[in-house]
């Protein structure tokens, strides 16, 4: 149901929004601001309202002005027809003005166009507030205050500090933050002192929680599961019938909205699902410290096996050390071989218990909704031997799984709660936000109260929209949120500013420092034949001090999941004969990941040891400079073939460099031939525009085909 603002609603009536906010509070409609949301029927009934109110009262100014017409009528003399014209003109005004004596100050106030309204009487400054109570003219400055805010604080328009800032030679608008000389300076011209406020050291709220909890005060809590697999081996239809068969009849329409994590009840007990887009989400969490699943249920269809993204998935389980449960989907097909799926697995340490392992394999048919139950209550079983308890008595501690930002209801996010129990009312702070819970809803779009551990609930109230895997931590005031919220603003700036990542470069310093024990290697290559032999040789490779040990291996390109699975394990990335995708190549810049591409084994192994004794000196080094993708073929006689190509990344040199790329393996590594705009000869071409390239002694280049171009910066040795 669509929603109405009350500014819209003072707007449509021609009046005030506090006389509309006034109103609607009084006819039991709770609104606090102009820019409060009314459902639009509650909105029609007090328009309806005020305009029948509106016309009782025009009529009753008629009724009132005619009975005094008629008694000034009866007293004038009949005879005196002159006198009585006379009368008439004399009295004619007065009565006008009598037309608004009678009338309220409210019905004034609310029909008087906002255009005709007299202006605010003088509001007197701070500053003559102040002065007038002999009070000190001082105002503190703290770090990150914006004109807008200063000006408040001065007590003048925000326009005049803009107007003074300009003449300092300081171009400023209201929201940019304050040069601290340039407010001294003003400041002074106000009468007033500057002094910089000091850093208040904000609430450390990890110290609060991290209280040891006593044993009689921990409880059974539910598991909280994240369902992982290859694509099309069903991890959505899985998920589906999962709710299906946990909807009960009396539910009408059962789970009405999506949400990103959801309880199901098994035999008394519940499990909490994740619904989240696969591993890349799981690990995207695990970089932002959120270790939030308890089991992973992998998904491997009967009929395919183990294929390359469920190899990345038990990676991603193995490096955030989580059981997994394995559910052998597709059963019902005729070729399908749940005894192979078994020894695949094998090959990765996934061994199932009638083997000799630690894993709970599951025959399922997400289909026919066959083992579902089976699958319920393996889960269950997994979790009564991992004892999950938690204190709901405590301050909440809660996990962002999902977080948008509604053009209805504004910042939203969906949690599932760790610790304590989360409440309506409750105060908090989310990674670099905060706010306070306005309304609750549970998965099934019920409003509620509150909401204990491993349980999922949407909430509205925040000021911004954070990020899937930021922490949730309820405090005690909005005031000390928004304090710890700004402190983290600042902190998170500066952070992304120094951030430095592993590299091979620094690897011997972190060893030395003792900040690392184990090196933790991302490996791609072209073949899985590569995959086996750099395998083979890095893991002969240690020292006393520190391991090498490779987190994760595939065959193609090197691709975002990459960069995240690097970002949360603190790996660096190996490619042997492939590159990484665009979209990696950038991502790896912004979060600072070390990737290292090779085209001999002997190099991989030669810098990685050479790294772990402190003997690394690159002497060269490469700098891409842009990405080019190919959309036409051209042959030209006695020239060979020329690509017509589009530069979406960066931009391409004459003098560079080139790879060319196929599905992000190298098939060649050549010089530019030719570089043309049109028929002009160019040096360069930006990103955003096409381009002929030839490259020199290549003619095999096929549409869909990316150019990677790049310069070797020389690099001196440093002793």
């Amino acid at each position: 149901m669509s929603k109405m603002r009350v500014y819209e609603i003072a707007r449509k009536l021609n009046t005030k929004s506090s006389v509309v906010i006034k109103k609607l509070n009084d006819m039991g409609i709770n609104v606090k601001s102009n820019f409060s949301a009314v459902e639009e029927s509650d909105a029609k009934k007090f328009i309806d309202k005020w305009n029948k109110s509106r016309k009782e009262l025009l009529k009753k100014a008629k009724s009132k002005q005619k009975k005094e017409e008629k008694e000034v009528k009866k007293e004038q003399p009949a005879k005196e027809k002159a006198l009585k014209e006379d009368k008439e003109k004399k009295t004619k005004e007065p009565q006008r003005k009598q037309r608004h004596r009678f009338k309220k100050e409210e019905f004034i106030e609310a029909v008087t166009p906002q255009k005709l309204k007299a202006k605010k009487k003088y509001k007197k400054t701070d500053k003559e507030t102040k002065e007038e109570e002999g009070q000190t003219n001082t105002i503190e400055l703290s770090e990150g205050t914006t004109v807008f805010e200063f000006a408040e604080k001065l007590g003048v328009d925000f326009s005049d500090i803009i107007g003074k800032l300009f003449q300092l030679g300081i171009m400023a608008r209201k929201n940019d933050v304050i040069n601290t000389d340039a407010a001294k300076i003003i400041a002074d011209e106000y009468g007033f002192e500057l002094k910089e406020e000091s850093a208040k050291a904000p609430e450390k709220i990890e110290e609060l929680l991290d209280i040891e909890d006593k044993p009689e005060d921990l409880v059974e809590r539910p598991p909280i599961v994240t369902v992982m697999g290859h694509v099309d081996h069903g991890k959505t239809s899985i998920l589906d019938a999962i709710k299906r068969t946990n909807i009960a009849a009396k539910e009408a329409g059962g789970i009405t909205q999506h949400m990103a994590a959801y309880s199901v009840k098994v035999k008394g007990k519940y499990i909490t699902f994740l619904d989240t887009p696969g591993h890349e989400a799981f690990t995207e969490m695990r970089a932002r410290g959120a270790q939030i699943t308890d089991i992973v249920v992998l998904v491997v269809a009967a009929d395919d096996g183990v294929m390359p993204q469920t190899i990345e998935a038990i990676n991603h389980a193995k490096a955030a050390n989580v059981p997994v449960v394995v559910a052998v989907n597709k059963i019902d097909k005729p070729n399908a071989n749940p005894d192979k799926v078994k020894q695949e697995l094998a090959n990765y340490n996934i061994v199932p218990e009638e083997w000799g392992g630690e894993n709970i394999f599951v025959n399922v048919s997400a289909k026919k909704v066959i083992g579902i139950d089976e699958l319920l209550e393996s889960i269950l079983l997994q979790s009564e031997v991992m004892e999950l308890k938690a204190n709901p008595n405590k301050r909440a501690k809660a996990v962002v799984v999902e977080a948008k930002l509604d053009k209805n209801r504004g910042p939203l996010a969906t949690v599932v709660v760790k610790e304590g129990t989360f409440k309506q009312g409750d105060t908090f702070i989310v990674g670099s936000q905060y706010g306070k819970v306005r309304a609750m809803f549970d998965d099934k779009r019920k409003k509620i109260k509150k909401v204990g551990p491993s349980f999922a609930a949407e909430i509205i109230g925040l000021h911004g929209v954070p990020e899937a895997g930021d922490t949730l931590v309820v405090v005690k005031n909005e005031q000390v949120a928004k304090d710890i919220a700004q402190t983290r603003q600042k902190e998170l700036k500066k952070a992304m500013l120094s951030k430095k990542g592993i590299s091979l470069e620094n690897i011997f310093e972190k060893i030395e420092g003792g900040e690392i024990k184990e090196l933790p290697i991302i490996l791609k290559t072209d073949v899985y034949g590569s995959i086996e032999a750099i395998s083979g040789a890095l893991s002969k490779i240690s020292t006393e001090e520190v391991s090498v040990k490779i987190i994760h291996s595939a065959v193609g390109a090197i691709t975002k999941t990459d960069i995240n699975l690097a970002t949360a394990s603190n790996a660096i990335i190996v490619g042997f004969n492939v590159r990484p995708t665009q979209e990696a190549l950038q991502m790896s810049k912004d979060l600072n990941v070390d990737i290292r591409t090779y085209k001999v084994i002997y190099d991989i192994i030669d810098d990685i040891k050479k790294s772990l004794s402190g003997l690394l000196a690159p002497e060269e080094k490469e700098e891409i400079l842009g990405r080019v993708e190919i959309r036409q073929t051209f042959k030209v006689a006695k020239v060979g073939t020329i690509a017509g190509c589009y530069v979406t990344y960066g931009k391409i040199t004459r003098n560079a460099k080139v790879r060319i790329l196929r599905n992000g393996v190298i098939i060649y590594e050549g010089v530019i031939s030719s570089l043309k705009r049109f028929k002009e000869d160019v040096n360069e071409v930006q990103q955003g525009y096409e381009c002929g390239v030839g490259i020199e002694g290549f003619n095999d280049i096929k549409e869909g085909d990316s150019i990677e171009a790049y310069v070797t910066v020389k690099i001196k040795r440093e002793l």
